[in-house]
């Protein structure tokens, strides 16, 4: 096909557009691997760059979509051949790089990975780039030494994309989840996750105490700013907190007093430029340790022209769980 369906993000005088569109195989950028995109999925920074509310795009045209699941179409790159399924997460796809909302892609064949065996491409991109963050972050955890018999674990943003598969996770290898949301009504949705304990997000907000009552030995933040500073200020001496996120904010208003007087370590967690052999090491434990059942449980499926209004509900925190995009017709 010389065109293809694609959600297209411009610029004009007064300000940003969106909308679905013919796109020409032609103005596709450079690569040496052309991918026929079957899945994608809404993550929190696809539905910034669909509203515009940060500067997540950074060139004009833009087709969003950080995450794809497909086929090889053509490759001249030896790792790869047409027919074979592959997983692309990252790598500034949806930022500087056309992306995966999208029938199709061009990328670079470095930044692919197979499918991991045991996966359809519909459960890949169920995990996507939440679940895959989410396990970076519980193998930060585990190689700073943390392990459930040290107390329990607190997930923050648990409704969230990266929340809900955290606390699956963490849960399915035995840590007792205290999982944090907002939204109180969904108590029943985590504890089928594998939640032990609901905590309102209330109670991780406003200033922090320098420090103040041990609670956790470990944690999995997504929203940083206040919320972040709290958690650290409960975390149990030797703990570690793996921050991925920052949908409250990107300052983080603490002391240095957990770290000095208590041990806590920070444990940043990228998921964007992360080498490949991580990349693959992850998803294989993914494959294999991720409850198939608890992961259908907090997916639903959307077509192509349902992601403009997701993303505005993604940002404004209604979406629950993880939400895969059909690509294909």
């Amino acid at each position: 096909m010389s065109t293809f369906k694609a959600i297209v993000i411009d610029r004009n005088e007064s300000g940003q557009s969106v909308g679905i569109r013919a796109f020409d195989e032609a103005e596709l950028m450079d690569g040496d691997v052309t991918v026929r995109v079957s899945h994608s999925t809404l993550n929190y920074k696809d539905g910034l760059a669909i509203t515009g509310k940060a500067p997540v795009v950074r060139r004009f045209p833009m087709i969003p979509g950080v995450d794809l699941v497909g086929t090889v179409e053509a490759s001249s790159n030896p790792e790869y051949k047409p027919g074979d399924a592959v997983v692309l997460n990252g790598w500034g796809l949806g930022e500087t790089h056309l992306g995966a909302y999208a029938e199709k892609v061009r990328v670079k064949g470095d930044w692919l990975i197979p499918l991991p065996q045991g996966l359809s491409p519909l459960q890949a991109m169920a995990i996507g780039t939440a679940g895959y963050t989410a396990m970076l972050c519980m193998m930060a955890l585990e190689r700073h030494g943390l392990r459930p018999d040290r107390g329990p674990a607190i997930v923050t943003g648990a409704v969230g994309g990266v929340g809900s598969v955290a606390v699956a996770l963490l849960a399915g290898v035995g840590w007792h989840v205290i999982a944090s949301t907002g939204r109180p009504e969904e108590a029943d949705y985590l504890k089928g996750l594998g939640a032990a304990e609901i905590l309102d997000r209330s109670e991780l907000a406003g200033p922090s105490r320098p420090l103040a009552k041990e609670r956790w030995a470990a944690g999995v933040d997504t929203v940083g700013s206040a919320t972040l500073a709290n958690v650290l200020s409960m975390t149990k001496y030797g703990g570690a907190i793996a921050a991925c996120g920052l949908a409250g904010g990107m300052d983080l208003p603490t002391t240095v007093a957990p770290f000095i007087l208590r041990n806590v370590a920070l444990l940043g967690v990228d998921s964007v430029m992360a080498p490949k052999s991580l990349r693959i090491e992850a998803w294989s434990r993914i494959a294999r340790e991720l409850d198939h059942d608890r992961l259908a449980a907090m997916t639903s499926t959307i077509p192509l022209d349902r992601v403009l209004e997701a993303g505005r509900e993604i940002v404004e925190g209604r979406i629950r769980g993880r939400v895969v995009v059909e690509i294909a017709g």
